[in-house]
């Protein structure tokens, strides 16, 4: 017989019987010990009956008893403990917990939408303010053509004056009498520049003074709102055609912008200081004044904006700011008024202006092209900025007070009303010319609500970006359009100077359709005095007979009054076949050269003849 142990089969398992610590098969330890028959241990000994045969056999069957557990000698191989669990014999069964989530979202503080300054927030706006202006700087360098009869003009006038302040030497003209800024400021500083750099240098100058027009333009409508605000007025005011020509036009307009945009960031910046702070802005608005007569037509926005601008931070004070710079500018402007000569030149360029034929509709038209994209940008600004005054979208900005909508509603119909008096002003003249600089101007009071209107198309967390890409694009193309055919309306005047350069002199009299162009060019062989223009000539002739009006130019052609006549056919087309039709025939003079020309409306030709005998 087989001396192999005999198997326990399980019996099912009751919960509730009595543990039996010897013949049980479980227990919380795993396998319980069981005797197998025979092999019980002897009374007194220490070793059990028949252990060799049990070793025997488990060695004969190949098992080894586990040396990290407990060996119990009296129990086979294969019964001994393993590393079994535990289980337990009286369980209460609990609901399971829901299981975590793999993943939580945090919650996202307050902070991240912060409202208050960053030095990150201030480089990243300032290197977008800085690609505006480089775009700003690119779309008016880029424009190409010889001196205007304006810029010519002031120009001259400015040699002139710095002669004359110098070495004493007479001015060959009343400049102030007929000047519409004053000849002693402007003209002054651009033909020091002119005479060091050329008339590149003299545009360049005035790209200086439009570039900083449109950071000053940033910085108080940042104050006034945002940065996003700021930005995008910024962006807008830097492409219109007034900007862009401007920036590369050597004439006072861009100062003057420039003087009143620093007259506005003064009296923005100090809405929180003491109340005379406000004076700073007095004679800043004055020279700008000084500079370009018709910039008086915006201190009144800017004397507004002081109550405006003071009005959150000081209450009824803000009233006396308001005063205070109305008294200063209003002094300032009787004492620069009655101790200067200029008053004259005041009336007849701007209070007692000649007016002119052109409709309403006409200029109303023109303004619309040259601004109104901007304009009604500002004007939905406005609308929206009424409607709902928030300007942030952190939560914060829900818990802070707010202007009411009667300021909001003043501050919009104050900066979109002044770019409206430009036009207003113009269609009182009944004249389109300069419109489009001072369509500029206006725009320049409009930007900020602009930039509100960009910045609430776009929506909270540039939901719509595309429609502000969309609009800047559209008065990108519109300025650019325009600047190119402004810079195009006047002929390229380099080859009919080369012409008549060496036929005038200190003694000789001509006659040209735009002859500030030829004293600008020629300052060094003539001046200004030597000069006669297309309008307004009185002559008396050799019998004594006075003469006004066409039949002045008549009767000196006859007489053979001028050693040179240049004409475009563009200044004063109805002058100039009067003088055409004077000198065919005419035994004093002969056509010297006719040089045909290139301009934005077409081709025309100069036509030029010089005195016989």
């Amino acid at each position: 017989m087989s001396s192999r142990p005999e198997y326990y089969v399980p019996q099912p398992y009751d919960p509730y019987a009595d543990d039996d610590p010897q013949g049980g098969w479980f227990n919380s330890d795993g396998y319980v010990t069981r005797r197998s028959q025979g092999y019980e241990t002897a009374q007194g000994q220490g070793t059990p009956q028949g252990y060799d045969a049990v070793q025997a056999h488990d060695a004969a069957q190949g098992y080894d008893a586990p040396q990290e557990y407990d060996y119990d000698p009296r129990t086979p191989a294969y019964q001994q403990q393993d590393d079994q669990p535990t289980y337990a014999l009286h369980t209460v069964a609990e609901p399971a917990a829901p299981a975590e989530p793999g993943y939580t979202v945090p919650e996202t503080p307050e902070v991240g939408w912060d409202m208050a300054a960053s030095r990150r927030r201030a480089w990243v706006s300032r290197a977008v303010l800085l690609f505006v202006l480089a775009v700003q700087a690119v779309l008016s360098l880029r424009l190409s053509n010889t001196a205007f009869q304006d810029e010519a003009l002031y120009l001259a006038a400015g040699h002139a004056e710095l002669q004359h302040l110098l070495h004493g030497t007479p001015l060959p003209i009343d400049y102030g009498a007929y000047f519409s800024g004053s000849p002693q400021l402007y003209p002054v500083l651009a033909a020091a520049v002119d005479g060091r750099f050329g008339l590149t240098g003299a545009r360049v100058l005035s790209l200086a003074f439009m570039l900083g027009t449109t950071a000053l333009l940033y910085s108080f409508t940042r104050r006034l709102f945002n940065e996003r605000a700021a930005l995008a007025g910024a962006a807008l005011f830097a492409v219109v055609q007034s900007t862009v020509v401007m920036g590369y036009f050597a004439t006072y307009d861009a100062a003057a912008v420039f003087l009143l945009a620093l007259a506005t960031w003064i009296v923005v910046r100090t809405d929180r200081a003491p109340v005379a702070a406000v004076l700073l802005a007095a004679p800043v608005a004055v020279l700008a004044v000084g500079v370009k007569y018709a910039a008086a037509l915006y201190l009144p926005t800017i004397v507004v904006l002081a109550l405006l601008t003071g009005w959150p931070h000081k209450g009824g004070k803000a009233f006396l700011r308001m005063l205070l710079l109305a008294l200063g500018i209003g002094a300032l402007l009787a004492a620069g008024m009655y101790s200067t000569d200029l008053l004259d030149g005041v009336r007849q360029t701007t209070t007692n202006r000649a007016h002119g034929s052109d409709s309403a509709a006409f200029l109303l038209q023109r303004s619309a092209q040259w601004g109104g994209l901007m304009f009604l940008t500002a004007v939905g600004g406005a609308l929206s900025y009424v409607r709902r005054s928030r300007m942030n979208e952190s939560p914060a900005a829900q818990r802070l007070g707010n202007p009411g909508w009667r300021w909001r509603a003043l501050l919009g119909l104050v900066l979109c009303g002044t770019a409206l008096l430009a036009p207003a002003y113009q269609m009182h003249l009944g004249t389109v010319v300069s419109l489009f600089k001072h369509v500029g101007f206006g725009l320049l009071f409009a930007a900020p609500m602009a930039g509100v209107g960009v910045t609430r198309l776009i929506g909270a967390h540039f939901r719509y970006p595309q429609l502000g890409i969309m609009l800047w694009t559209a008065t990108l193309c519109l300025g650019i359009q325009q600047a190119d055919w402004r810079f195009g309306v006047w002929p390229d005047s380099s080859k009919m100077i080369q012409v008549i350069d060496s036929h005038v002199d200190r003694k000789g009299h001509y006659l040209a359709s735009t002859p500030e162009v030829p004293v600008y060019y020629l300052r060094d062989k003539t001046s200004h005095r030597q000069w006669q223009g297309v309008f307004a000539l009185e002559y008396t002739d050799r019998k004594g007979t006075y003469h006004k009006g066409d039949a002045a130019y008549r009767a000196a052609l006859r007489d053979g009054e001028f050693d040179l006549i240049v004409l475009d056919g563009l200044t004063n087309p109805r002058v100039d076949a009067v003088v055409a039709d004077a000198v065919k025939g005419n035994p004093h003079y002969r056509l010297l050269a006719d040089l045909p020309f290139r301009n934005s409306s077409g081709t025309g030709h100069y036509r030029i003849w010089v005195k016989t005998a």
